[in-house]
Formats: structure tokens, C-alpha cells, sequence
């Protein structure tokens, strides 16, 4: 009798496991209170049973939804979203547990990734914000920082609606880019934050991105081993990336680099193989918009001249779209520029013309970029995209700044600046056959020349001579 007592005691502890192991469950993204993107094929996911079926039912439509489980145990639905409203509910009906998710909003999603100028919470700009900042439209997800070796399903976090407790951890830069979008769209925002300071490009994409060039594996092995960060390529992207990929997004901006100026030579390749490989695993085409890193006082000269050059040079690179913020920068030995308000209003700018679609007029959102130029009586014509309306001048100085010019000795002396509306004119009376020119290319170059729309010209050079740096102590 006993032996039979002891049978079916352990009997029922098989059946009740079993049946834990068949309900169905989401990841934490996936949860109550998340917004959705807007008339999209949305991605739900989750693990269940080895084939179980189960059903959808969203309060937005008539229709239920079957889906049937991977013999794996993994299970991934598409769900017809409609335009932007809420809240909505989303109930899940299993054969062992019932999920209900509440409160969900559809809008416009977007991620917010990079390290620390990215992740920045709590400036002055926020505590001025925080009184009025209460908006349930606008939502946070924070993803927890964590790594692996391998890619994994989860990622923890939890959406929360923007308050004064929430925007105090949130990111600046993000809040500001998803407050903009908010009042111009007049729809939920949802952001994704998944940043992690310190960090460089390396860590956010796939190891074998890495793997697959001489170039970027060589710079890979001289990430600097610190504490504070790992630093082993695709360390972060298995764990913060990968497992939100499911969910469907808008778009991505992106604010880092300051990790890679010892490295600025692999940065284009490796920021465009991450951007390709982020595509490719959400199975989205979606716009990529990044801030160029801020001047700042390296211990190499050049590094930050360097990895800005390659930053431009990303954008050559499908639906790309970068921030110049050369005059947002209140203190160069301060590697955290404070005004983070103008980088997401400069951000948000070019989601709202490119993605969205608004009438802004180019020069409004994209910043002066060098073009070609031409040599002609001992000075240099210099031409620009996105300044069709000329040049000004801000500032107490009078003369515009920051503009270099070289023979073919190779050596760059401070240039003689002349503005017309079409071009800009550079000479120097020592150099008789000029053929180069530099502007703002240093680590702490901050010109005082913009478009007439107010946008910095972006810091270029026209020539492609060899830069030796070596570390000042």
C-alpha cells in the first residue's frame, strides 16, 4: 500500500510538472502595457508545448488567430495591427493557462541603442521636464544588461508608462527623440532601450560579422579589457539584441563611437556590418539614424577626427541618417556632452522627414556635407550638399573657424575664409598652389559655420593623406 501511496505521489508531481511545462509563456517584452507598431504585421512569441495549438484573440478585430507550436517548444505569430490607437487587449487561450495582456497601445516603436551618451539619464534637461512628463502615450522599455556567448530568447525588462520615476532612468536623448514624434505624429510612442555605457561597436553585432573580415577581427583583438563592460565581440548582441529581434519596430537610433576612436580605422565596416546584420535578424528594412560622437579631448590626436570621417562615411549606406552636434558641446574634457534635448530633436527631425515622411525641407534635418572642390588662382572653391540657401556665421567671431589649407607639402595652415552663397572660399597668402583642406578635422574642432537653417557643416578633409598619431601624455 504504501509502495502504491509513494507510486502515485510521484506520479502526480510527472503530471503536474508536465503540465507547467505546457503553458503557454511570453518574454518580457511581450507583456501588458507594450505598444505596438501601427499598421504592421506584428511578431508575438513565446514557448509552449511541442506542438501545442492555441489561440489569439485581439480586441482590435473580430477574428481569432490559431497558432500551432514548433515541435521545439517555440511558437511566432503575425497579427494584423491597425492604425495607431488603444488601449487594446490581447488574450492568449491555451490548453492549460489563459494569458491576458491589458492596456496595449499601437503606435510607432522605435529602439534606442548604443553606450553611454545613449544611455545619459537624468540630465538637468529631464529634472527641468520631470513636473510635466506625465504621458501614458509614451512608453518605456528598458532592457536589462546582461551578456552571453550564445544567442538567447530573453531579455528582461518591463514597459511602463513615461512618468517622473520612469524618465528619471530612461534615456535623455531617446525621451526627447520620442517626445518629438509624439506631438508631431499624435500617436503612442513606444521606445526600447538597450544601451550600455562604455562599449564599442564590436560588442553590439554577431561574432562571426567580426569574424568574416581581417580587418575588423584584427581591431577586435585590441578592445581594452576594463571592468565596468564586457568586452568580447557579440557579447551584448546575443543578450540584448537578439532576444527582442521578434518584435516589430519602426526604426533605431543610435548614439556610440567613443568606444572605437583607438580603432577608427575598422569603425565603418564595423558599424555597417552591425546595422545589415540587426536588419537581417529582425527580418526588417528598418531606417537607422545615429549621432556623430561629440568633440573631445582624446589622448590621440586625430582619434576623434578619424572615427567621425568614418561615421560619414556610413552614410553611404541604405537609409542612414546622422546628427552633427559640433555645437552642442559645452565643455571638449567633458566626454558627456549635457544637452541631449537638441540631439533627440535632431533625431527626431530626420525620422519625421525620411521615415515619416513630413515636409521638412532637407537643410532643416541634414547638415552641410562637403561635396567637391575645385582650385582656382591660389585658392580652394569649396562646394556643399544641404545648403542651398548659403551660410552663416554664429558666434562672436567674426571670422569663420576651424578651416585648414595645405600644399602639396602636406602642411596645413589656418585658412583665409571667404563665404558666398554657393560655395566657400579658402586661401592662404603662403601657399601659392594650395591642394588640400581640412575643417574641424581635430578632436575638439567646434566651428562656428552652419547652414542658414542653423545645422554645423559636417568636419571633413579632401585628402586622403596618411594621419601618424601618437598618445600626448
Amino acid at each position: 500500500m504504501k509502495k502504491l501511496s509513494l507510486l502515485w505521489t510521484f506520479l502526480t508531481i510527472i503530471s503536474s510538472t508536465l503540465k507547467a511545462l505546457a503553458i503557454v509563456r511570453l518574454p518580457p517584452i511581450m507583456s501588458s502595457n507594450m505598444v505596438l507598431q501601427q499598421n504592421s504585421q506584428a511578431t508575438l512569441w513565446g514557448w509552449s508545448d511541442p506542438s501545442e495549438r492555441f489561440t489569439i484573440a485581439c480586441s482590435w478585430k473580430t477574428t481569432v488567430d490559431s497558432v500551432t507550436a514548433f515541435n521545439t517548444g517555440k511558437w511566432k505569430a503575425k497579427i494584423s495591427t491597425p492604425s495607431a490607437g488603444g488601449p487594446y487587449t490581447i488574450t492568449i487561450k491555451g490548453r492549460s493557462n489563459t494569458i491576458v495582456l491589458e492596456n496595449i497601445l499601437i503606435g510607432e516603436v522605435w529602439i534606442c541603442s548604443g553606450q553611454s551618451n545613449m544611455e545619459m539619464s537624468n540630465t538637468q534637461q529631464i529634472k527641468d521636464e520631470l513636473p510635466n512628463s506625465k504621458n501614458d502615450n509614451i512608453r518605456f522599455f528598458t532592457v536589462a544588461k546582461v551578456t552571453s556567448d550564445y544567442p538567447q530568447d530573453f531579455a528582461d525588462g518591463k514597459w511602463v508608462s513615461c512618468n517622473e520615476e520612469t524618465l528619471r532612468r530612461f534615456s535623455a536623448a531617446g525621451y526627447f527623440f520620442g517626445k518629438k514624434l509624439h506631438q508631431e505624429l499624435n500617436v503612442p510612442i513606444g521606445l526600447i532601450q538597450s544601451a550600455w555605457s562604455g562599449t564599442p561597436v564590436e560588442l553590439w553585432e554577431p561574432n562571426d560579422v567580426i569574424e568574416s573580415d581581417p580587418v575588423m577581427k584584427e581591431a577586435a583583438t585590441k578592445i581594452r579589457d576594463v571592468t565596468y563592460r564586457p568586452n568580447k565581440p557579440g557579447l551584448i548582441y546575443n543578450a540584448m539584441i537578439f532576444p527582442i529581434s521578434n518584435y516589430t519596430i519602426a526604426g533605431t537610433i543610435w548614439y556610440q563611437g567613443e568606444g572605437n576612436t583607438a580603432r577608427a580605422h575598422a569603425y565603418q565596416k564595423m558599424f555597417t556590418g552591425m546595422i545589415e546584420a540587426w536588419r537581417k535578424q529582425f527580418e526588417q528594412d528598418f531606417p537607422f539614424y545615429y549621432v556623430q560622437i561629440a568633440p573631445y579631448t582624446y589622448e590621440t590626436p586625430f582619434d576623434a577626427a578619424l572615427l567621425m570621417e568614418q561615421q560619414t562615411r556610413s552614410l553611404s549606406y541604405p537609409k542612414t541618417g546622422m546628427v552633427v552636434i559640433t555645437d552642442l558641446v559645452d565643455n571638449v574634457k567633458n566626454q558627456h556632452p549635457v544637452n541631449k534635448l537638441d540631439v533627440g530633436l535632431r533625431l527626431a527631425n530626420i525620422a519625421l522627414a525620411e521615415t515619416y515622411k513630413k515636409n521638412i525641407p532637407a537643410p532643416a534635418y541634414k547638415n552641410p556635407l562637403y561635396k567637391k572642390m575645385e582650385v582656382s588662382k591660389g585658392k580652394i572653391n569649396l562646394y556643399f550638399d544641404n545648403a542651398p540657401n548659403g551660410f552663416m556665421i554664429k558666434g562672436p567671431e567674426k571670422q569663420a573657424t576651424e578651416f585648414l589649407i595645405a600644399g602639396n607639402d602636406q602642411n596645413f595652415l589656418p585658412a583665409e575664409v571667404e563665404i558666398k552663397k554657393d560655395r566657400i572660399i579658402v586661401s592662404n597668402k603662403q601657399i601659392n598652389y594650395p591642394v588640400a583642406v581640412r575643417f574641424s578635422f581635430s578632436n575638439t574642432g567646434m566651428s562656428n559655420v552652419f547652414n542658414k537653417e542653423g545645422l554645423p557643416i559636417t568636419p571633413f578633409r579632401t585628402d586622403n593623406w596618411e594621419i601618424i598619431a601618437v598618445k600626448q601624455y
